[in-house]
């Protein structure tokens, strides 16, 4: 694929549909058709015509690759030394770095989501790599144990095997590199199945990664839907390790397939978030942090604050200021710079939401929207929802909507707000506003939710764990937690001397 530079993406993003081609898996090195010969459509959230055509792998693709990222991983990626292996993830970030102007345009164009917001994703998806190349070299360490004079006892760090990934499609390319960057840089090789919807930037980034020269196998991507291409990853028995990010009943069906192999799971699931927000804190602020926290990434994000809680002395300002935001946030076209939400993903999910917004004023909330023009009547566009008189036994406050909708609530006290946020099933993310730090840091850990921020929006620390709890997820990924995850533990155990051995028998 030519280069797409910014400069060329104008009217509707022309010059990146005219560099677009079809789409192979890439497996062993070599971008191949599926055995098959199978394809599936991808298509454009926001006119609903076709972009190109994917092929669809299955399970003889899976063994194929899988066959080959064994081979990768027991003979020369397994084989390298540490100094080679980093060398190589730094290689990745660098040409990644040559081409953000590029994968910018590409993933707004399949995904919809505002090129404003895919320009910082990109430039961050550099930056997973070089963090975990530093994070390898400095802290994967192994501790030591001595015993007297008898024995000196240590642990090391070993790649697990094969990774299988199987990643989502709301902002694919950043959070695809959330899980190579760890996998890769910890020595394992890597199967990526990734999101049928989202397409373009997988592909990609098996361009860049094929650029950096990897040895062959140790990276492979395989097109296809979870049923087939996702659902023999998960089965076969030769992959050590499943990392998913995706909804929460899908996290449950893959466990339950894995179980016979004795897989490891990591899984980074849906999500409930709530935002509470106290009478002392910082208006403005939290209504900034609220107004992007829902409605950046199209509303799209598994940390959106989908639930509002907000005390009763400041409701009314805080509501009107919300209905003043929601009206003048800038709905179109994803491939311009000023727009702030852009099209759903595809015609299922935008329907899904759709079906949430009626079943919303079914259970008596008040529906406040903000207008789609009519001009972009073709795509999956949802525009930025209130759903005022909410409350928490409602479907629309218990359940992922995966949009930009958010439900107001009130509450007059603390002890009551903490109840109402811990009230679903899920518990990935939590935002408090409030002045009084020691009511903040109160209310973080009273809310059961796997992370938390305080007087912020969503502010990634790469350093840091991420994940959830209850149906939000299982495991940690981030910082050296990823470690657990992508290195398995051996102890090593060392005689100093001739200590004394029972002799059965003599």
């Amino acid at each position: 694929m030519s280069d797409v530079r910014l400069a060329d993406v104008n009217e509707a993003g022309k010059k990146v549909i005219s560099e677009i081609h079809d789409i192979q898996l890439y497996i062993d090195g070599e971008f191949v058709d599926a055995e098959s010969k199978e394809q599936f459509e991808n298509v454009s959230p926001f006119t609903n015509e076709k972009i190109n055509q994917v092929a669809s792998g299955g399970s003889a693709d899976i063994e194929k690759a899988v066959k080959a990222a064994r081979k990768a991983f027991e003979g020369e990626w397994g084989s390298l030394p540490l100094k080679e292996r980093l060398s190589y993830i730094y290689k990745i970030a660098d040409v990644i770095d040559e081409h953000i102007d590029e994968i910018a345009p590409l993933e707004s164009y399949d995904t919809g989501l505002p090129i404003s917001q895919t320009k910082k994703m990109v430039a961050r998806a550099a930056q997973n790599f070089r963090f975990y190349a530093e994070m390898v070299s400095s802290r994967l360490v192994g501790d030591a144990y001595q015993v007297d004079d008898q024995f000196l006892n240590y642990t090391i760090h070993k790649p697990v095997g094969i990774a299988g990934l199987i990643t989502p499609w709301n902002a694919p390319f950043m959070l695809e590199t959330w899980k190579i960057a760890p996998a890769l840089a910890t020595g394992n090789t890597v199967i990526l199945k990734p999101a049928e919807w989202s397409p373009l930037t997988a592909n990609r980034l098996a361009e860049i990664i094929d650029k950096a020269g990897l040895p062959d196998g140790v990276f492979n991507v395989v097109h296809g839907y979870g049923e087939t291409a996702g659902a023999s990853l998960v089965a076969h028995e030769d992959v050590e390790l499943i990392s998913f990010t995706g909804e929460t009943k899908t996290g449950s069906e893959i466990m339950k397939n894995g179980a016979d192999s004795l897989k490891q799971f990591s899984m980074e699931l849906g999500g409930k978030s709530p935002i509470i927000v106290f009478e002392d804190a910082d208006i403005e602020r939290a209504i900034d942090a609220c107004t992007w926290g829902i409605f950046s990434f199209n509303g799209e994000r598994c940390t959106a604050n989908s639930r509002l809680y907000v005390q009763e002395d400041i409701a009314e300002e805080f509501i009107m200021a919300l209905k003043d935001r929601v009206k003048n946030i800038v709905v179109g076209d994803p491939m311009k710079d000023d727009t702030q939400v852009g099209p759903l993903i595809h015609t299922k999910h935008y329907e899904n939401v759709k079906y949430y917004l009626d079943i919303a004023e079914q259970e008596g909330c008040q529906v406040i929207s903000g207008t789609v023009p009519e001009e972009y009547s073709r795509g999956n566009f949802v525009a930025p929802t209130l759903l005022l008189n909410a409350d928490t036994s409602m479907k629309v406050v218990q359940e992922e909507v995966f949009g930009p909708v958010i439900a107001v609530m009130t509450f007059k006290e603390e002890e009551e707000v903490i109840k109402k946020a811990n009230d679903v099933r899920y518990g990935l993310a939590g935002y408090v506003w409030t002045k009084d730090i020691q009511r903040g840091h109160r209310v973080a850990q009273a809310v059961d939710s796997g992370m938390l921020w305080i007087n912020s929006q969503n502010v990634r620390d790469l350093r840091t764990p991420f994940g959830g709890s209850k149906h939000s997820g299982i495991g940690r990924e981030g910082g050296h937690y990823a470690f657990e995850f992508y290195t398995e533990v051996q102890i090593i155990h060392v005689a100093l001397g001739d200590h004394r051995i029972p002799q059965f028998g003599k």
